[in-house]
């Protein structure tokens, strides 16, 4: 499988998609930063900045301050694949980051999604 559109994308791009998500099941966008802060170690102000700079995936990941060292706590299918078991890394912090911002959406409580 070619990952190549995937690590392509924007990731400004694709950051209101998924506020959005979570704001229709009534979650917030702090809920969604949170995660995201969670699994990569940015923080408010390094976050915007890989925003307004507009990374992709791949500049987005390769710069993130520090992937959670829970990570491998992120079990389940995200788009049909078990997260666990996929081999591209890069692909797998992708589909690390989609799984969290679902369960955002699906109500979970944070501290189960942020795997305390």
């Amino acid at each position: 499988m070619d990952n190549t559109r995937v690590y392509r994308m924007l990731f400004a791009s694709v950051y209101p998609l998924y506020i959005k998500k979570a704001e229709k099941k009534g979650r917030t966008k702090e809920d969604v930063d949170t995660v995201i802060f969670w699994l990569t170690g940015y923080d408010e102000k390094t976050l915007q900045q890989q925003i307004d700079k507009k990374s992709d995936f791949e500049t987005f990941f390769a710069e993130a301050p520090r992937l959670n060292p829970n990570v491998s706590k992120i079990t389940g299918l995200i788009c049909g694949y078990r997260v666990e078991e996929i081999e591209d890394k890069l692909m797998q912090k992708v589909r690390y980051l989609d799984k969290l911002v679902d369960e955002v959406a699906k109500g979970k409580a944070m501290e189960k999604i942020l795997r305390k």
